[in-house]
């Protein structure tokens, strides 16, 4: 049985370098989706550093058998988002996972072919950093399916845009379509005011995404209430829809399906 036939979209989210906010911004697209009534999964393959479970405040869960393979966990009680996570295979949450390429690369292509997903209308998978075995293993197993394509996400430093460029490189070689970069920790959002004052820098990832030609999704600002919301495992978007981090995230999600609609439509006309 192919347990991926039953998703409709593939989105993969990538980033050039660590500590980006590239699993918060999966969390947040991912419950963007759930909240305009989709049915969601996300698939954690940053093998050495597992958060999405801890984010949705599911550490610790237990994964079961089916006849199909490996039942996902679930974090609502309507099952319409689900997690799969090197995190609920480990013995502890301290555990380090310490493997070579080949055999991260087998877990990887176990996920995607093992996990019983069900029905999906979306499965976003959260990359670990970078551009290497693991992320040719992912590319790889998705491609039959035709994934909508990747989100890159960066900061505004010239750093951190450097590596992305790499990354849009990456898609570029291995046939995966870009649906845009998304700036994050693009200002700071007062808790107070709700004023945003640029403490890094910013317009970093809207330059790249001008330079390379591919969309600009969006910035989404540091937020003290979003930061307190994923350690304690709440949906911020539900608890805060007014901010204008909530705003951010939904715009850049309205991008990421409008952009798979124009691209649809595209593949989809009469050419002849």
């Amino acid at each position: 049985m192919d347990n991926m036939q039953g998703i409709k979209h593939i989105i993969l989210v990538l980033s050039g370098k660590g500590g980006v906010g590239k699993s918060t911004v999966t969390t947040q697209i991912a419950q963007s989706l759930l909240a305009e009534g989709n049915k969601v999964g996300i698939l954690d393959v940053d093998l050495c550093g597992p958060s999405i479970p801890r984010m949705l405040n599911v550490d610790g869960k237990d994964i079961h058998q089916c006849p199909q393979g490996w039942v996902p966990v679930y974090v609502d009680k309507e099952q319409k988002l689900s997690i799969m996570s090197i995190a609920f295979l480990l013995n502890s949450k301290d555990d380090a996972v310490v493997w070579r390429g080949p055999k991260k690369n087998a877990m990887i292509k176990q996920f995607l072919s093992d996990v019983y997903w069900g029905e999906l209308d979306y499965l976003v998978i959260d990359t670990p950093p970078g551009t290497s075995d693991e992320h040719i293993a992912v590319v790889e197993s998705v491609k039959p399916y035709n994934p909508e394509g990747a989100v890159l996400v960066t900061t505004p430093q010239a750093v951190s845009v450097g590596d992305v460029r790499r990354e849009v490189t990456f898609c570029k070689k291995t046939g995966i379509p870009i649906l845009g970069i998304v700036e994050n920790m693009s200002g700071f959002v007062c808790p107070c005011c709700q004023e945003s004052t640029n403490v890094f820098s910013k317009g970093g990832g809207e330059a790249l995404a001008a330079e390379t030609q591919v969309p600009f999704l969006g910035c989404i600002p540091l937020d003290p209430q979003l930061t307190r919301c994923i350690e304690e495992g709440h949906n911020f978007l539900s608890a805060i829809p007014l901010s204008p981090t909530s705003q951010a995230v939904s715009h850049i999600v309205n991008s990421i399906t409008g952009n798979q609609s124009n691209r649809n439509s595209a593949d989809g006309m009469d050419t002849s």
